[in-house]
Formats: C-alpha cells, structure tokens, sequence
C-alpha cells in the first residue's frame, strides 16, 4: 500500500491489486502503418502487442483485447541517433502498462497531427469522432484482436476516448477518460463564461510548435523539450520520411486556436459558415446518446485539475448514470502531474493511478476476477486530512453549513443571526483589474506549463481582496463538493466577473487556498440541466439568447458554484471569502476598460458549505 492509500477506503487497494499483476510479457518495437479514412486521409499508427520474455516464459494469447490512445500529441518522436529518453512522452505511460499484461496498445496521431496527413478544423473536430470509427474497425478486423476495446488517455486523449464510445461502435467496451473534459466550453476555455485568454494562446503555441514540427518552439515546453527529439516518428515504410514531411506540409492549413476559440463566446454560438457547428461539436456531452448503456466508464480528475475537468469527470459521472461507471478525484493537477496537497510527503504523486486504470480494464475487457464490482463506485482524495474517502453517490456529503456575511469582514454562522433588513448593512468592492491570483494555479498546467508548487504567495495576494472571516473552528471540519457563494449585489456596469476565493487560515494565520468559483454576470440565469448534462451544480446554458446585460444599480441575486473538493478545516482554523471583479494573470477584463464597483447587500449574501465534523 502506497503512502496515500487508505486502508478503508478500497477492498483491495490500487497497490495491492497491481502488484498481484506483474509484468508477464516483453513490449517489442511497434508495427508503424498508415491507415486509410473514408475521405482518403491517411492515419499513423503504431501497434504494441505483447512478447514472450523467454522460451520458458508465458505466451500470449492469440487474439487480445486492445487498449486505443488517440493522440494529436505526436505517437511517437524519432531520434537523434544514438540518443536516449522517452521517444513516445505522451502515450509511453500506457504501453509499459498494459502491454506486458496482456493486452495490445494502438496508438494514433490524429488526422493534420504528427504523421498522420490531413488538416485540423477544430479542436477535438467531429471528422476525428469518425475516424475513431473506421480504426475500430481496422483493429477488430486483425487477427491478434478478440473483438474488445477500450481507450484511455488524459485531457484530448480522454475526450477521444469519450468520443469513440460516442460512436457506439460495439467492440468498445470500456473507456478511462482521464483529466479531460464533458463540456470543452464550460470545463476548459470559457469557465463561467470568461474566456482563459492565456491559456488559448499558449495552447496555439504549443500545437504549432508539433503541427509544424517546430522544434525551436517545442523546447519551450518541458514536456518536449529533449533536444534529441526530431520530429515525428516516420512509419515503417516510409525509412526516409518522404511522407511524413509531406504530411507536416499539409498541417501547416490547421486552424489556429487563438482565431477559432474566440468564435464561440457563447456557448450556443455557431460558426458563422456553418450554422450547425458550435462549442457543442466538439464537446462529449452532446454525443453521449451514442455510448452504449453496456460500456463502462471510469472518470478521473484532480482537486487542482484546471478550470473545469473535475466537473467534466463529476458530470459524466452523473449523465452516465445507466452505465457502470466509477469516479476516481484525487490530490492532482492536470494529468497527476503533481501531488498539490500543501502537506504532501513527495512532489510527484506515489498513486498508483495506471494500476486503477488496469484494474478496471482487466475487469471489464478480461473478466478477470478483480473485485471492482464489490468496491464504493466513487473515491476521492481529502486534502489536509491526507486520506482516501469511499463514497456510494455524488455529492457525498449529507447536509451542511451556512456561512453569511456580515459588517467588519465577519463570516458568522447562518444560526446566529436573524432574518436580513430590508436596508441592512453593505459593502462595497471597487474591481481592480490589475489584481490576479498569480502563476503557480490550477490554470498553468492545463497550458503546458510545468508547475510544481500551488499557490505559495496566495496569503500575499488574497490580502488585497475584499475577505470575510469566521471565528475559530471548534472542531475540524470536512468539505466535499461545490462550495456554493449566494450573492445579492448591484454593480456600476452592465456587466462584471465575478471570482470567489475560499482559503482556511490556519491557527498560524498561514492561509491555504482551498478552492474558487467565478462566473460572468451576464449568465447569472440558471436552468434545469438537459438530459445529456447532469450536474451537482447550478446549470447555466450559457446561450446567448438567455444572456441578460446588469442594470446598474439594480440588485441581483447571483449564485457562484465553486469547483469541487474535499477538504479537512483543522480545529481552530478559520474559513475565509474573498471577492474579486477580475483575475489579470488569466482571464480578460468584464466589461472592457471599465472597472465596475460592486454593492454587496450583506444580509442577503451567505456561503453554504457541504461539510461534516471530520
């Protein structure tokens, strides 16, 4: 059992389960191919399948079931000669996983990525949900397949996944969306309808920095930046690279992120040459009819998981609620990159996750005897209390606690005070555009960025936002789910952003960020959740027709969930609310060039916290 593994949170814990599945089988080089669409573009592929060790070793299986990473991330970067490292950085995790356990891996470069010929028209395009397809169909059709599949991969990587079960292609029996998205509107590029400008702009840098094989651009981001890396791996027939720098050629028609995402300012927003494409196309939860109700479903997040893919797995997990499924929310950044717990024991985290991951697919693609099905389906990671939590339904917590705010910075217990006067007592914020919440956050990662520490100046900059307080915990307490910030104001602009902080400040006065929430005020308006779109959360629809400008002066009730986490307040800590208008390091100004001030109406303004005595 590793270190963050609680003993009563799991049966048989991830640990335990992988070290009862050794590596049997050696992991050859791969078979490269090329692989035909319907439209004549040409995919590369490459083909891992398991290897006897020795002559007294364990054969493998003659037919498999396969494990399908697609990938606009580069399957494979050839080398320098002589050189050493990591030549597959983004699918390589998988391979030295599942291979020597059985199972075969294929991997893909999406179509205008990597080897592979064709253009981008979008990010995570519907023309790559087709092609998903017809590889399926390739792979059920080879002689080492037994007709079963599943796919895996963090953020693109996992909405492929989402995708390819979208399809409804029946040899797709089990997925492991990891880190990635439900809504690539909500969840990823405009959270609470505010656009992440720099995170669209380092994306685009990143993705031309592949796309064209840029190599003097690809050695500013850490996770590429081997210098014996040489662009991408040529198939096998293709020794010289001919095709492969005649596909590099053809990516340079991609689109670029930057122009693309600033057409969807509204969630409903179409592309003004096709009516029918809006963020919806490219986002899971509009196709997820097409999953089958026999596919299971393991969604995997982290507290510190960017803007929104904690809610994209917490979503998936509640729309998919005919499927099996399970929900895994641990102390990670994007991609497990990072344990973010301020009290961790090592940076990178000791979890086993790829052992969950190979558990669940031995359960559901080999039938093996795994025990999964007697497990809680949901397990989540407490912060501060260092321990794992099993949990039957979302959200887990029962009940809770209000906090409202009140006159001197004062953050009392809902019990404690009487009904709100009709002219009771307010508080102003005057925004200030220039603050933000620094660049050690949950938001450097999803772009690339290779952060390491979360929040070390936070006690620094949240001294300059307006802040309640409460007195002293009498007992610890533990927070699990969406903080929820109910705010009655009136604002001098017809429009403002709206950031929501919540920190615990220590008996030390040290003061930990514990999470936020944020929201546009022209989406203020809520709405029942659609079918395909299931959440613990005020919904909003983000359309542009249900987008409604402030009238200065006027007060509104706006109500801002906060991003989901578990948490344990110590005993004589405090809980504290900060506001801001704007978040300068992330996000652009709401309105443009016109900072507005906000008159909070304190008697009508509280936090509810679904916590528990921990």
């Amino acid at each position: 059992m590793t270190e963050h593994e609680g003993e009563d949170a799991w049966l048989v814990t991830p640990g335990a389960y992988l070290a009862s599945r050794p590596a049997e089988f050696a992991i050859p080089a791969p078979r490269s191919r090329y692989l035909v669409m319907r439209d004549g573009c040409r995919l590369a592929v490459d083909v891992y399948l398991p290897a006897q060790r020795d002559e007294g070793g364990p054969k493998p299986a003659e037919r498999l079931p396969a494990i399908l990473i697609l990938t606009p991330y580069y399957r494979r970067f050839r080398m320098r000669d002589g050189a050493e490292g990591e030549p597959s950085p983004n699918a390589g995790k998988y391979r030295d996983a599942f291979v020597p356990r059985g199972y075969a891996l294929v991997v893909v470069d999406t179509r205008g990525t990597g080897a592979s010929f064709g253009t981008r028209d979008s990010f995570r395009s519907p023309r790559e949900r087709e092609d998903s397809r017809e590889v399926a169909d390739w792979i059920v059709s080879q002689p080492w397949s037994d007709g079963r599949i599943g796919a895996t991969g963090v953020s693109y990587l996992g909405a492929g996944a989402d995708f390819l079960a979208a399809t409804g292609h029946p040899a797709v029996k089990a997925i492991a969306p990891l880190f990635s998205v439900w809504d690539t509107y909500a969840d990823n590029y405009y959270p609470g309808g505010i656009l992440l400008t720099g995170l669209t702009r380092v994306y685009d840098e990143l993705m031309v920095a592949l796309d064209h094989d840029r190599r003097d651009l690809l050695k500013s981001f850490s996770y590429f930046a081997n210098p014996d890396f040489e662009g991408p791996q040529p198939v096998d027939d293709d020794p010289e690279g001919v095709l492969v720098r005649e596909a590099v050629a053809e990516h340079r028609g991609n689109f670029r992120q930057t122009d693309f995402m600033a057409e969807f300012r509204f969630r409903d927003d179409a592309l003004p040459y096709d009516p029918d494409f809006t963020s919806a196309s490219f986002s899971p939860y509009s196709v997820a009819a097409g999953i089958r109700p026999e596919v299971a479903v393991y969604s995997v997040s982290g507290w510190r998981d960017g803007a929104g893919y904690a809610n994209g797995a917490i979503a998936r997990h509640l729309t998919l609620a005919n499927n099996p499924r399970h929900l895994l929310l641990g102390p990670w950044d994007h991609g497990a990159r990072i344990d973010v717990s301020p009290w961790r024991q090592a940076v990178e985290p000791r979890f086993p996750l790829l052992g969950e991951i190979l558990r669940f697919f031995d359960h559901y693609l080999l039938g093996r005897p795994t025990g999964l099905n007697r497990e809680a389906p949901i397990h989540l990671f407490a912060l501060h209390a260092e321990r794992w939590r099993a949990a039957q339904t979302w959200p887990p917590a029962e009940g809770g606690r209000r906090l409202s705010l009140a006159a001197g910075g004062q953050l009392r217990d809902d019990e404690a005070r009487s009904a709100p006067a009709p002219d009771g007592p307010s508080e102003q914020i005057q925004v200030d555009f220039s603050w933000g919440s620094g660049t050690g956050t949950r938001y450097e990662r999803i772009a690339g960025i290779d952060s390491r520490d979360y929040y070390p100046d936070w006690a620094d900059r949240a001294a300059r936002l307006a802040s309640w307080t409460s007195e002293p915990l009498p007992e610890s307490l533990e927070l699990t789910g969406h903080a929820l910030v109910d705010l009655t104001l009136a604002a001098s602009e017809p429009d403002a952003a709206l950031f929501c902080y919540l920190s615990e400040v220590e008996a030390d006065g040290q003061v930990r960020y514990v999470t936020e929430g944020l929201l546009r005020a022209l989406h203020r308006a809520e709405a029942p959740c659609p079918d395909s779109y299931r959440t613990a959360w005020p919904f909003r629809t983000f359309a542009r027709g249900d987008a409604q400008p402030l009238v200065p002066g006027r007060r509104e009730r706006i109500r801002i969930p906060c991003l989901p986490v578990a948490w344990r307040f110590a005993a004589g800590s405090r809980i504290r609310l900060s506001i801001s208008g704007a978040d300068a390091d992330h996000c652009g100004q709401v309105p443009h060039g016109r900072p507005p001030r906000l008159t909070l109406d304190l008697g009508r303004c509280h936090v509810d916290l679904p916590v528990r005595p921990a």
